[in-house]
């Protein structure tokens, strides 16, 4: 069963249109990627999921209701949490204190204790280092603490928007067990992500955006193993 339906998303900025009818859902409990080169719309397409910028048309449905046009922090309230890109925490704030801040809303206070100890549980470097300040981590550090940050908020939907960017291939492998991890704990998953190869290698499926539309679709096994489509869409 479909936990998110997206249905022939439109959108864009200003007058410049880059969303031409694209289509995606997310089954609850997995682990989808949107993959594709760069400039071709997968954060806006995650952008407008996720209420930060208006749909022109289309439909997002989640959990059975439409929310196509609520903002991102009624959003954000009901369970869907975004990792942005570039990490965009809190430098002068502690990492605990970082982590405070996204059990902010009403749905994951309750649960802080709780989720608190599953983050230190797969990333025991934030627990050793939880008075050291988020500005002077190590990139895979921070990383490591904008994934922790959006689980705080107890998610019903994780987005990760290019979580190997900037990353030595080391880290890279450490956060991708990671999102493991979260899916085997059931938690439901749409990572963006350039890293085409390791994404779909961890995916249960697939989505490819191509110039704003989504031109391909299936099992993240079959899309990787297929000579066709690597060569022409996926540039293996």
């Amino acid at each position: 069963m479909s936990l998110l339906e997206v249905r022939e998303i439109t959108s864009g900025y200003g007058e410049v249109q880059i969303l031409w009818g694209s289509s995606l859902s997310l089954e609850k409990g997995k682990l989808t990627c949107l993959v594709g080169g760069n400039g071709v719309g997968k954060t806006t397409l995650l952008r407008t999921i996720m209420g930060l910028m208006p749909p022109w048309d289309g439909t997002i449905n989640f959990d059975g209701r439409d929310v196509s046009r609520l903002p991102a922090y009624t959003k954000a309230e009901m369970g869907l949490v975004l990792v942005p890109e570039g990490r965009q925490l809190f430098t002068d704030m502690t990492i605990y204190e970082n982590l405070e801040m996204g059990a902010s809303n009403q749905h994951a206070r309750p649960k802080f204790v709780q989720n608190l100890e599953r983050v230190y549980e797969m990333f025991p470097r934030l627990k050793e280092r939880q008075t050291q300040k988020a500005g002077t981590l190590s990139g895979g550090e921070q990383q490591m603490l904008a994934v922790a940050r959006g689980i705080m908020a107890d998610p019903t939907i994780l987005f990760i928007d290019e979580l190997s960017l900037g990353l030595a291939p080391v880290l890279v492998l450490q956060l991708f067990e990671s999102l493991k991890q979260l899916r085997e704990q059931g938690l439901t998953i749409l990572l963006v992500e350039q890293n085409v190869q390791l994404a779909l290698a961890i995916s249960d499926y697939g989505y490819v955006i191509v110039e704003g539309k989504i031109e391909l679709e299936g099992p993240a096994r079959k899309l990787i193993r297929d000579k066709h489509i690597r060569e022409a869409y996926l540039g293996l």
